[in-house]
């Protein structure tokens, strides 16, 4: 999504409060976003698939051939929406998102499954969030009911592979493999933020907009130089742990009192993004990793899930106590991938990972979802897309 023309800073404030009281369209003469007004205009030129694990596929340039384009105007509300041949967006210089970064976009991936079957991973989170990310910028809300009908449509047409929705191949980063590239150890190396903060209390941390992103760059690029994948966010001169790269963050560990531990950061304070693949680890957690579980087993042992504000003194401490477990990061893009190091204060903390390539639990979680996504279980989280 991205904004129309904004004159001043002044008129965007003004708009800014006038979003935030209105978390919905209510006026009877503006229209919200509907589907069922959607039209379809197939492209006559079909792109080549990518191959699998392809360097188009790496390159992340290559999309699908269509993509999902709807209109908002101050005097209409959300015009009709249409499915065209993918292409160029038409903006003007005056657009708002060019000088006040009022845009904001969401993630998601679709899989195919073992039985052939199409599905969308938790959608109707990725669209709720969109509306939240909407309103904290400014710009006009939406059902997020009728997202999840486009995006249903658009894959539909196009499955086999903002407001705008484009699709576009994705390769597993999960894996650290890329074909372009050396082969290099498993997990994230991690290297702990200085002087550069990514979130703050009351800001927009936890909504999925430009302006959180593109500052992040140069800390993340500078990381790469150092042999580093991501940058692990800190905050406050306690060195809170709070997200690495634009991942989510989790730590197994032993409490001193010898409890087992899955924590992350909590949402309070709006520093964190409430992420799709955090909330579900979380939610199986919670339901499987309970004393009483089926799914525990020799290796899987029951954790406390705690969502809780913690520093990288008390990560520094379990690791030399010998308490530290694992630790991994979770999203859209890196799904579930296990660290190995996290460089602190120019040391690094090897983080251990007991089955060679990832740790026990990030193990388990991963192939939980993945048995979800992919269909290998009827799970409600895997949203079947009618192609027929």
């Amino acid at each position: 999504m991205n904004g129309h023309a904004v004159e001043t800073a002044e008129h965007l404030a003004s708009a800014g409060i006038k979003g935030q009281e209105q978390k919905a369209v209510t006026s009877p003469s503006m229209h919200d976003l509907d589907a069922s007004k959607l039209t379809v205009t197939l492209t006559q030129n079909l792109r080549p698939v990518p191959e699998l694990n392809s360097k188009e596929v790496w390159g992340v340039k290559a999309c699908t051939d269509h993509m999902v384009s709807v209109t908002w105007t101050s005097d209409y509300g959300w015009h009709a929406p249409k499915i065209v041949p993918y292409g160029p967006l038409e903006i003007m210089p005056t657009a708002s998102c060019l000088h006040y970064a009022t845009q904001c976009f969401e993630g998601m991936k679709v899989y195919r499954g073992f039985d052939g079957k199409l599905r969308l991973f938790r959608p109707d989170r990725n669209c709720a969030r969109l509306v939240s990310s909407a309103s904290r910028v400014a710009l006009p809300t939406f059902n997020p009911l009728e997202l999840e009908k486009l995006l249903q449509a658009l894959m539909k047409l196009d499955g086999p592979i903002l407001l705008f929705i484009i699709a576009v191949p994705w390769p597993d980063l999960s894996t650290g493999w890329n074909p372009a590239n050396a082969p290099k150890k498993p997990g994230l190396r991690l290297l702990a933020s200085k002087n550069d903060t990514r979130a703050w209390p009351g800001g927009f941390g936890y909504a999925k907009v430009g302006a959180n992103y593109g500052p992040a760059f140069v800390a993340q690029m500078e990381g790469r130089k150092k042999g580093y994948d991501q940058i692990l966010w800190l905050f406050g001169p306690d060195f809170q742990v709070t997200e690495a790269g634009a991942s989510n963050f989790f730590v197994v560990w032993r409490t001193p009192e010898g409890k087992l531990q899955l924590i992350t950061a909590p949402l309070e304070g709006k520093i964190i993004l409430d992420g799709i693949t955090r909330r579900s680890v979380l939610d199986l957690a919670n339901e499987r990793f309970i004393s009483t579980s089926s799914y525990l087993s020799s290796d899987i042992k029951s954790l406390e899930i705690v969502e809780r504000t913690y520093t990288m003194g008390e990560l520094v401490l379990a690791q030399n106590e010998g308490r530290l477990i694992e630790a991994f990061v979770s999203g859209t893009a890196y799904f579930i991938t296990p660290v190995s190091a996290i460089s602190f204060k120019d040391e690094d903390l090897e983080i251990p990972m007991a089955k060679g390539e990832t740790g026990v639990y990030a193990g388990v979680l991963k192939q939980w979802l993945l048995d979800i996504k992919y269909g290998k279980v009827e799970h409600e989280w895997g949203v079947v897309v009618d192609e027929e």
